[in-house]
C-alpha cells in the first residue's frame, strides 16, 4: 500500500520499521519538530524522523495541521503533501498532533490508529501509564478507524496482553509497541483483501488516560503501599515517582509490598527497618519495600549501593511537600 504515516516517538517508530520492512510504499511521513533535550538543550530529532531521514522517506513537521489555528502556513502546506501523497491509508501512531476532518478524508481508505489499550478503556493520551496504575491485569492494542473523536472510532483489530506483576511503563511500552506494529501490518493486509470488519465501540466501559503530570508522581505516604507500588511503577521512567528527605528530592525507582503491618501508631513516610537490599516504609495500614532509589544528579542504585554513600536511619521520615 501507498501510506503516510504520522507519529513522533519510539513507539511509533517500532510500527514505521515494521511497515517498511513488510513492503509497504512510504510516501510521507509527518513527525513533531524538533524539540530540545539533554543537559544542553539542544533540539533533537524524534525517533520516526530518525528512522525516515535513515531511510531517505519523505518528511514534513509542521506544527499544527489546523487551518485556522495559530500555524496555518504548516497546515496548508502539510495539506498540500498529504494531497500529493495519493496514500491509501494513514497510519497514526502517537504522533501528537489532532488531524482534522480534512486530514481524515485525504487517504483512500481513512488513517488507522495505533492506540496502547483494549478500547474503550483508557481513551486519550497515557493509556500504559494509567492501566498499570489503576491494577488493571491486562492490556493491549486496538486499531482503530479514526474519526474526529479522542479515540471514538471503530475498533478493526484488538489483541489484549497481560500485565506482569512487575511490568513497569518502560517495559509495557516496549511489549506493546510490538504488539501495535504486528497488529498494524495485520490490519494492512485484511484491509487490502476487504476483510476488515469495523466494530462500534460499547458505550460502556469508557474511561480516559488523562496526560501525566509532574507533580502526580510526588509518593503520598498516607496511600496504601499497592497503590504507592502501582505508581512507582507506571511512573518508570517519566516521571519517576520521588519522596523528599529533608532537602534531598529522591527517586524511588523500584519497590514493592512488604508483609507486615505498621504500628498503628507509626507516621507514614517513616522508615521502619533497613535491610541488606530494601528500605520498609509505613504507608497506610501497609508497607512498602524501596529496592531502588537515585539521589539528584546521580546514578540509580539497588538498595545496598544506595545506602553506602547516604545516610539513612530508622525513625527517619520520607515527606509528601504540599503542591
Amino acid at each position: 500500500m501507498r501510506l503516510i504515516f504520522a507519529g513522533t516517538p519510539e513507539f511509533a517508530r517500532v510500527a514505521l520499521a515494521q511497515l517498511h520492512a513488510a513492503g509497504h510504499e512510504i510516501v510521507l511521513v509527518l513527525t513533531q519538530p524538533d524539540r530540545p533535550a539533554g543537559r544542553g538543550m539542544k533540539l533533537h530529532p524524534s525517533p520516526v524522523k530518525q528512522f525516515a531521514l535513515d531511510h531517505a522517506l519523505a518528511l514534513a513537521q509542521p506544527r499544527s495541521l489546523r487551518l485556522d489555528g495559530k500555524y496555518p502556513e504548516d497546515a496548508a502546506a502539510a495539506r498540500a503533501l498529504l494531497d500529493a501523497a495519493q496514500a491509501d491509508a494513514m497510519v497514526v501512531a502517537a504522533y501528537g498532533l489532532i488531524l482534522p476532518q480534512w486530514a481524515l478524508d485525504v487517504p483512500a481508505q481513512g488513517c488507522f490508529n495505533i492506540h496502547a489499550s483494549l478500547l474503550p478503556r483508557w481513551r486519550g493520551a497515557a493509556p500504559i501509564h494509567r492501566a498499570i496504575e489503576a491494577g488493571d491485569l491486562d492490556t493491549g492494542v486496538t486499531i482503530m478507524q479514526m474519526d474526529a473523536g479522542l479515540d471514538t472510532g471503530d475498533m478493526l483489530l484488538i489483541e489484549k496482553l497481560a500485565i506482569a506483576h512487575d511490568d513497569t511503563t518502560a517495559t509495557l511500552h516496549d511489549k506493546l509497541a510490538t504488539l501495535g506494529a504486528d497488529l498494524i501490518v495485520r490490519a494492512l493486509a485484511d484491509a487490502a483483501r476487504g476483510e476488515l470488519k469495523p466494530v462500534r465501540q460499547p458505550q460502556t466501559g469508557v474511561t480516559y488516560a488523562h496526560k501525566i503530570e509532574k507533580h502526580e508522581a510526588e509518593i503520598d505516604w498516607a496511600q496504601p503501599a499497592d497503590l504507592i507500588v502501582r505508581r512507582v511503577r507506571a511512573f518508570n521512567p517519566f516521571p519517576g515517582a520521588s519522596t523528599h528527605l529533608g532537602d534531598e528530592t529522591l527517586k524511588v525507582w523500584s519497590a514493592g509490598v512488604s508483609a507486615g503491618v505498621p504500628p498503628p501508631e507509626a507516621k507514614y513516610g517513616s522508615i521502619m527497618a533497613l535491610a541488606g537490599d530494601s528500605i520498609a516504609v509505613v504507608a497506610m495500614n501497609s508497607v512498602v519495600s524501596i529496592t531502588e532509589l537515585q539521589r539528584p544528579g546521580a546514578k540509580r542504585l539497588k538498595v545496598a549501593d544506595f545506602l553506602r554513600g547516604f545516610d539513612l536511619r530508622a525513625g527517619m521520615v520520607f515527606e509528601k511537600r504540599a503542591s
